[in-house]
């Protein structure tokens, strides 16, 4: 049993202590079979739900001891439906073929040596991340399924729901000591430690704001998987059904704004604008959204007290109830916008029209590329991947939703009868 957070006589492991028992776990993980896996995990899922009052006072805890703003008070808020989607992640992770050992190609070379080209668990995965408790169970399970150990450092934001959790988690029977451990998220040096911990750890995952990423991102020792923020657009052709334009637009920004696939730009064709600036500008404010607007937006939307947008508002992720609004010339001209200011995360376009949306489909720069549909969907249990790491928005392994099978690397396996090279 891994006491990465068990109250204990004595001093608490440090973190290279941590490290070390991570990296003696990680073959002990890599071992199991399938069925020992998915039987630890629905036992991880029961605790979850033995124990959610017992998570939910330690996430009040954590809510009663900081002024937070809103966007940070609902990333790191649990209630019951939350925790409810916790455990049917687990439940639909258990459910995903196992990755590991899967045959990826197999071939024969002319004197007779057999290669295979299967998949492995990475080793050991480092996790740095803010706010969100569900990231915890997300990581711990997903790394876990995929044969891996996980070391989690998360905000100290969340630090009495985290140790709760893992907690929890790591007194999971059977479960190989050291295969979850959780770093003190009170303290810098811990970040700094896992950066520089190449030869313990195999790869870090850095998963929030722009701050958090670029630091490191600009910092590690140890090969990142950068997770990227979320300047999403959508973008209203002069041929959308303004009626799912607005559908469309009103989700993307209003269901959950603080969440990286949450849309924060709009673009509008200018041969619409007239019409469906004021018109969705008001169904935006009403909805509790600050808009700020181009100057074309300001113009049109005159009588609605559009604040101005900044040069700065282009480039921003607000994680918030605002967006800012453009007019653009034509569909060329909203590709190049959103090829200029998005993190390509995630952006969509509304229209009628196919070969436009192919186009967009094509020549937008983005992990994910909507047509007629919110950029909300960029998830991983939306994609049928049961839970996520995290988006990625580089191209090196992975891009998008990342999760079981890119939490694997390859291995060549190579069969002779004898064979030297002459």
């Amino acid at each position: 049993m891994s006491t990465a957070t068990m109250s204990t006589a004595g001093p608490s492991p440090s973190t290279a202590e941590k490290l070390a028992r991570a990296r003696r776990a990680s073959p002990q993980v890599a071992r199991l079979s399938s069925n020992q896996k998915n039987s630890l995990l629905r036992a991880m899922a029961a605790a979850i739900q033995a124990n959610s009052e017992r998570i939910l006072e330690a996430n009040r805890a954590d809510l009663d001891s900081r002024d937070l703003r809103p966007s940070s008070r609902d990333r790191l808020l649990l209630n019951p439906k939350r925790m409810a989607d916790m455990t049917a992640a687990i439940e639909a992770v258990i459910d995903l073929p196992d990755p590991v050992g899967e045959v990826l190609e197999h071939w024969t070379r002319p004197n007779g040596l057999e290669i295979r080209k299967i998949r492995v668990p990475l080793g050991v995965i480092g996790v740095i991340y803010e706010s969100r408790p569900n990231v915890t169970v997300d990581a711990i399970v997903l790394a876990f399924k995929a044969g891996n150990a996980v070391v989690l450092r998360g905000g100290r934001e969340a630090v009495h729901t985290n140790e709760c959790l893992v907690e929890i988690l790591s007194q999971t029977a059977g479960l190989p000591d050291g295969a979850v451990e959780l770093l003190d998220s009170r303290s810098r040096d811990s970040v700094d430690e896992l950066l520089r911990a190449r030869g313990l750890v195999d790869v870090i995952v850095p998963r929030g704001g722009a701050d958090l990423i670029n630091r490191v991102v600009d910092t590690a020792r140890v090969p990142v998987i950068e997770t990227g923020a979320g300047n999403c657009h959508v973008y209203v052709d002069d041929e959308a059904d303004l009626d799912m334009a607005d559908s469309v637009v009103i989700n993307a920004k209003v269901s959950r704004p603080s969440v990286c696939n949450s849309a924060e730009k709009l673009l509008v064709h200018r041969g619409v604008a007239a019409s469906y600036i004021p018109r969705i500008v008001r169904k935006l404010q009403e909805a509790g959204v600050e808009v700020r607007g181009d100057e074309d937006t300001r113009r049109l939307a005159y009588d609605l007290g559009v604040k101005a947008a900044e040069p700065e508002d282009w480039f921003t992720e607000y994680s918030a109830l605002i967006m800012a609004v453009a007019v653009v010339d034509d569909l060329d001209a909203a590709i190049g916008h959103i090829n200029r200011y998005s993190t390509s995360h995630s952006d969509a376009i509304v229209t009628r029209n196919e070969p436009r949306a192919r186009a967009f489909l094509e020549q937008v720069d983005s992990a994910a590329v909507y047509w007629n549909a919110s950029t909300r969907f960029t998830d991983g249990g939306e994609f049928g991947f049961g839970a996520e790491m995290g988006i990625s928005t580089q191209k090196l392994h992975c891009r998008g939703p990342f999760a079981l099978k890119e939490l694997t690397s390859i291995k060549y396996q190579v069969i002779g009868s004898g064979q030297i090279r002459i």
